[in-house]
């Protein structure tokens, strides 16, 4: 099995997180800056064009991607 790499989801917290209110409920979403970043490096990804460190990067953005819509669909079925 290969291990995969990647920068820690944590690591983004401090500048790349915001809750707001969304029909009254407050959810995590990324920062306009962290959005940019993932849309950036998705794009460089489908081009073949990816360094190393950005591929490590992307892949701790899509994984707290991942927390999150869990941590949202969570407080979302907890409104209802």
């Amino acid at each position: 099995m290969n291990a995969q790499l990647m920068i820690q989801p944590s690591s983004f917290i401090d500048a790349g997180i915001q809750i707001k209110p969304i029909r009254g409920l407050f959810l995590f979403k990324f920062s306009d800056d962290l959005q940019a970043r993932l849309e950036s490096l998705n794009e460089k990804k489908s081009e073949s064009s990816l360094t190393p460190d950005e591929e490590m990067e992307l892949t701790g953005i899509l994984e707290l991607d991942r927390i999150f819509t869990l941590l949202n669909a969570k407080v979302i079925a907890e409104s209802a």
